[in-house]
């Protein structure tokens, strides 16, 4: 996955948000912890892999993978409040194999500890156990690069027509 490029987006998407709405002095921090929360649970409805009341199947493949990558723009857009360099993201496997139920409650509880404590290691943590989730769903970085890439369009594209 190309960290660099997604990050280089992110920023150009953020400014160009930030500016229209005149948000340049603002500290979006906490928003975009929320906005970010409330993505993955976006996320995990269309999965239903919580829903054991429900026969319903999951929402398809690409409905999902759009919805996991509008957590990724914030993730990217965090880090970047962070200030943090894409070298300093230490990708890793997680070992063992869970449940998907499981691993959005990972996530959740991710995103909580970094909004208590914003640092580095809070932040990769969090990274981490996103892809994690995202491979769990049976993403690849290809397929994730390339949904990020349509996704940031249709967001510029929202911000030109008043979105």
């Amino acid at each position: 996955m190309n960290i660099e490029r997604l990050f280089s987006l992110q920023e150009a998407l953020d400014r160009k948000i930030e500016t229209q709405h005149g948000l340049q002095n603002e500290n979006l921090v906490e928003k975009k912890i929320l906005a970010l929360l409330v993505e993955v649970g976006e996320l995990a409805n269309e999965t239903k892999c919580f829903k054991f009341w429900s026969l319903k199947p999951s929402a398809p493949i690409d409905v999902i993978l759009e919805e996991y990558v509008d957590g990724v723009h914030f993730i990217l857009s965090l880090g970047l409040e962070l200030g943090i360099a894409h070298e300093q993201l230490e990708l890793r496997d997680i070992q063992g194999e869970i449940s998907l139920t499981e691993q959005f409650l990972n996530v959740f509880a991710a995103i909580n500890i970094y909004k208590d404590n914003q640092s580095v290691s809070t932040y990769i943590e969090l990274f981490n156990q996103y892809i994690y989730l995202g491979q769990l769903l049976g993403f690849t970085n290809e397929q994730v690069e390339m949904a990020y890439f349509s996704k940031n369009e249709v967001n510029h594209e929202r911000q030109k027509q008043g979105y």
